[in-house]
């Protein structure tokens, strides 16, 4: 490209001489159209013209057609110029008019250049492609463990429930609650996932409790009490020690605490407790107080949410209740009958169990979930009314 006619013609015939597909152009434009035409490799263009110069042009190919090599061509006493043309992209310069010998050296060094330099772009992004591909193998394969891990969990929290004869999948619901109350108060991401994992294991320690004293359905005597206290400490050192359970395994140590301190069993208070242990406290007394057992029928989501907001400051966070009353009592009711949908609908695609089995009394539940209320004499929460 060169706006002298002469220099094009005698350059252009000079290259297809030497085998070059040539093509010239008059002006800056008109070699922006011919490349847009078909690709091209190369670009010879004077420096000065009238109007848009050869700058201009660089920076034009450098931005729409990046892989095409430039040569600048310039006249004597413009080689500072022909510098500032090679930090801006051009592959080289040459004085004009060139010799023949230093033109095709500079069109055989910049066609080599442009070369390596596709082959190394080919490579990255066959690189980068491998790498995607890696990634998402690996993303398959964590996602596929993380899955495994958590229906180990849920196999796990099952076999518990199964022991204590719990019933309507109280662990499951609770994470729920939990998850929707957490979600209130702007928790989201890993966090989120720690506080549901916690919730779900909060009674894993339960596996320590001796039968005798976990499935008795008399009031529990001193030394039984003492017994059953130490679950949260059982649980904590079950899963302290596995890597994405630390977490959990706090919350699990805390799930007892009170917010004014009257907890076990380390009498934490306000902050000192776990967030997740103090959104949980709030989830598993509704929970509790919403569910019919053998021996009590369950009271209504409306008695069970003034009895939590009576108990805001003392034996839950006030924040956590405000999260919890902004759900609301038709959005708590929803949880828990989209959990029973979900739960007739997995039933419909397995077969019917052989045996039903029998439920008993939850001496830890009556502990825990009513934490409000005085204590009997076997440690035991009393509760009144539908409760």
């Amino acid at each position: 490209m060169d706006d002298d006619e002469s220099v094009r013609d005698v350059i252009s015939v000079l290259l297809r001489e030497e085998g070059y597909n040539c093509v010239v152009a008059t002006g800056p434009e008109m070699a922006l159209d011919l490349a847009a035409q078909e690709e091209t490799p190369l670009v010879i263009s004077d420096m000065k013209m009238p109007g848009k110069d050869g700058l201009w042009l660089l920076e034009h190919f450098r931005a729409r057609y990046p892989d095409t090599a430039v040569i600048m061509l310039t006249g004597f006493g413009d080689t500072e110029a022909a510098v500032d043309c090679l930090r801006r992209g051009a592959v080289d310069y040459l004085l004009k008019p060139p010799k023949l010998t230093d033109l095709i050296r500079a069109i055989e060094r910049a066609l080599a250049k442009r070369r390596v330099e596709l082959a190394r772009k080919r490579y990255q992004k066959k690189l980068e492609r491998k790498v995607r591909d890696r990634t998402t193998e690996l993303r398959n394969a964590l996602k596929d463990i993380a899955t495994t891990y958590q229906n180990t969990l849920l196999a796990l929290v099952a076999a518990l429930d199964a022991r204590e004869h719990e019933t309507s999948d109280h662990s499951q619901r609770v994470v729920r609650y939990t998850v929707a109350i957490a979600e209130k108060m702007g928790i989201k991401g890993q966090e989120l996932e720690e506080i549901g994992r916690g919730a779900l294991l909060h009674d894993i320690g339960k596996i320590g409790v001796p039968d005798a004293v976990l499935l008795k359905p008399g009031k529990l005597t001193p030394e039984e009490w003492k017994e059953m206290r130490k679950h949260p400490e059982t649980g904590y050192q079950m899963i302290q020690a596995i890597p994405f359970l630390s977490t959990p395994a706090t919350i699990v140590l805390s799930h007892q605490e009170r917010y004014d301190g009257g907890g076990y069993p380390r009498a934490l208070t306000k902050n000192e407790i776990h967030i997740g242990a103090r959104i949980f406290a709030v989830a598993d007394t509704l929970d509790a107080m919403t569910s019919d057992r053998p021996y009590r029928m369950g009271t209504t989501f409306a008695n069970a949410i003034a009895e939590i907001n009576r108990c805001a400051g003392t034996q839950f966070d006030p924040e956590v209740v405000r999260a919890f009353n902004a759900i609301g009592e038709l959005g708590l009711m929803k949880i828990k009958k989209d959990m029973i949908a979900e739960k007739q609908a997995a039933a419909e695609k397995k077969p019917a169990p052989l045996a039903a089995v029998p439920e008993t009394r939850d001496d830890d539940e009556e502990i825990s979930d009513f934490a409000a209320e005085p204590l009997a004499d076997d440690g035991r929460k009393q509760t009144g009314g539908n409760a």
